[in-house]
């Protein structure tokens, strides 16, 4: 060997070498950090936490209103706070909130709720749950007060339930109704070459219109001013009465909005005084000093004696299991995209979900199921396992019934049909009973950039690719498939729910309804929310008496030790700042490649999705 190959090879060993240290360097160090993390959160020592006698609630949850979490890796939870990083999309629990709001009402410690909601954000139904809940708070006595620099449409449905509503005088209070707008591709597909493949039936099957149109058709248009003006009439309504005003002092256009801004000398904290949105416009000082009437002064950030949500449902939630008895109804939440396979929180997996519903058909203590649907859908085959399952529940003789949140729409309403009864709150998105398919084949972007696909095979099916155009006689196979699956849902829903296939197909063609709407026409039983369905569960199965059992999947061994050893670290990591999301123009690209991202993680085995593109509200 030549004296240059050996220094050339004592090079690289050294370099390697040097890598190699760097990497176990950073590892070593990243376990120290945990390591040191942990021992800090087990022996730091801190006092117990307790209500301070004679205090407020501050109400303030920061993330969005949800039926259940999605699923989260505990070492990227602990990185995150370790590291001071937003966490991407935060989550509140929907019941953790009502649960502490009815704590809040008998405990004697608690002598009035602020609502400080400027990190709170959730679908209507969501909202009405907590206003309700706030409802119930006021009857103890005990005062609500409403705080904020703005106001956000959302939050303000809310706070419109508090005995006093105060805004910042520099601060800003604006109704924008509701908008279902999107994201067009069409032309921009057309630049890359690339063919799209669409494969649908329904009039009002909107989910594929991004990816062959710039705009959005008149059918959608039609579909969604309805159910988005039945949405916004409910809104005005439920906040009108709340506030007891007219529903006519809604500013819906801008010139009758300019004129009472310009009388309130282009001031939105003004403007909201004026037209009685809000009681008083308050400075932080004039907050705390009207709130110290009510409960004792403190030398704290507030300035007032209080205890924090999140601190109140550490005190108050129990750290022992709640142990059932013979008589219960189970909940099995099932949110988000429905997917094939076993799925984690935060999305439905036809096996996963299946699974959950399988083991309360098999635990002799369930009488009755509840199934609680906040999905637009996804996959058709998916969403027909979970559907069996239901099935059997019955055929065991317990009664099911679905409770409807946000939407429960296309696939969400496929699993939902069969149900004994079906429970939708007023501004449920459901319907949309249509069926598509679509893929993208890039054979002409291909050719551009010279590359081009050719071969042999055994069958007119061999080949089929991405790279290659789709054969036409293939097309009609899809479509006449995407038909015989949209013939078998009008079938099914007709059987679930008393009416000929005409008279589904009807108000189907994957339309969208409100709740209310969908009560008139049939598609629902009942208008209202978890709690009803339960009640409509345990009398279906007459239980007099009973108890309510969550039924969730449960964590495998590595989760389980994940979670035990970075539970007690994210704790104490908790006390980091709070951050919000990012926004601009990298929002907006997120938005759209999220649209493109959806396709890939679609995965029904025939490629057919009972899915609603317009189902949510902004």
């Amino acid at each position: 060997m030549s004296q240059n190959s050996s220094w050339t090879k004592r090079i690289f060993v050294g370099l390697w070498t040097a890598l190699n240290f760097c990497r176990k360097a950073f590892f070593n160090i990243i376990f120290l950090l945990i390591a040191g993390f942990i021992l800090i959160s087990l022996f730091s020592g801190e006092e117990k936490m307790v209500v301070p006698k004679g205090s407020a609630l501050v109400l303030n949850p920061y993330g969005n209103l949800v039926i259940q979490k999605r699923y989260v890796d505990p070492l990227d939870k602990f990185l995150q706070e370790a590291f001071n990083q937003p966490e991407d999309e935060p989550e509140v629990l929907l019941s953790d909130v009502i649960f502490a709001i009815d704590n809040a009402r008998e405990d004697k410690r608690i002598k009035a709720l602020i609502l400080d909601l400027g990190g709170l954000a959730g679908g209507m139904d969501k909202l009405e749950q907590v206003a309700r809940s706030i409802d119930k708070f006021k009857e103890s006595g005990k005062p609500v007060y409403a705080i904020g620099d703005y106001y956000s449409q959302g939050q303000y449905y809310i706070a419109a339930h508090a005995d006093k509503v105060y805004l910042n005088p520099m601060g800003v209070l604006l109704f924008d109704g509701y908008g279902s707008y999107g994201m067009y591709f069409k032309s921009m597909l057309e630049k890359i070459k690339a063919t799209t493949h669409i494969f649908r039936v329904g009039t009002y099957k909107s989910f594929v219109e991004p990816y062959i149109r710039d705009d959005m058709s008149p059918a959608a248009k039609e579909a969604n001013q309805a159910w988005l003006s039945e949405m916004w009439s409910l809104y005005k309504t439920n906040v009108a009465t709340a506030r007891g005003l007219d529903i006519a002092q809604f500013d819906e256009k801008i010139e009758s909005f300019l004129a009472k801004f310009d009388e309130a000398n282009g001031s939105f904290a003004q403007y909201a005084l004026d037209n009685g949105w809000v009681d008083a416009l308050a400075t932080r000082d004039e907050v705390i000093a009207s709130i110290t009437e009510v409960v004792e002064p403190a030398d704290n950030k507030r300035g007032y004696t209080h205890i924090t949500y999140h601190d109140y449902d550490q005190v108050i939630r129990s750290p022992f299991p709640k142990v059932h008895g013979d008589n219960n109804v189970a909940v099995i939440a099932a949110r988000g995209n429905i997917l094939d396979g076993f799925q984690p929180e935060g999305s439905i997996g036809g096996d996963s979900t299946a699974m959950l519903l399988r083991k309360a058909r098999q635990d002799d203590s369930v009488k009755a199921v509840v199934l609680y649907v906040d999905s637009p859908g996804g996959s058709a085959f998916a969403s027909d396992i979970i559907r069996r399952e239901i099935d059997l529940i019955k055929a065991e003789g317990k009664p099911v019934v679905v409770s409807m949140a946000s939407v429960a729409a296309s696939g969400g309403y496929w699993i939902s049909s069969g149900a004994d009864q079906i429970w939708a709150a007023p501004s449920t998105i459901t319907g949309s009973i249509g069926v598509f398919g679509m893929f993208l084949t890039f054979e002409n972007s291909l050719d551009y950039l010279g590359v081009h696909a050719d071969g042999v095979g055994t069958t007119d099916f061999s080949g089929m690719s991405i790279a290659r155009p789709l054969d036409p006689r293939i097309g009609q196979i899809f479509q006449r498939s995407v038909e015989h699956t949209y013939h078998n849902f009008i079938q099914m829903v007709g059987q679930d729910r008393g009416m000929s296939p005409e008279e589904v197909d009807h108000i189907a063609q994957g339309r969208v309804w409100i709740g209310s709407t969908a009560k008139e026409i049939g598609l629902v039983d009942e208008l209202g929310y978890l709690p009803d369905a339960i009640k409509a569960a345990a009398d279906l199965a007459k239980l007099d008496k009973f108890d309510t059992k969550y039924i969730q999947r449960e964590l495998n061994e590595h989760e389980i030790m994940m979670q035990k050893l970075f539970g007690n670290a994210a704790v104490w990591l908790d006390k980091a700042n709070v951050t919000t999301p990012h926004t601009g123009l990298l929002t907006l690209a997120r938005q759209a490649l999220s649209r493109f991202d959806s396709l890939t993680r679609f995965n029904d085995p025939q490629g057919t999705y009972a899915f609603c593109l317009p189902c949510s509200a902004e």
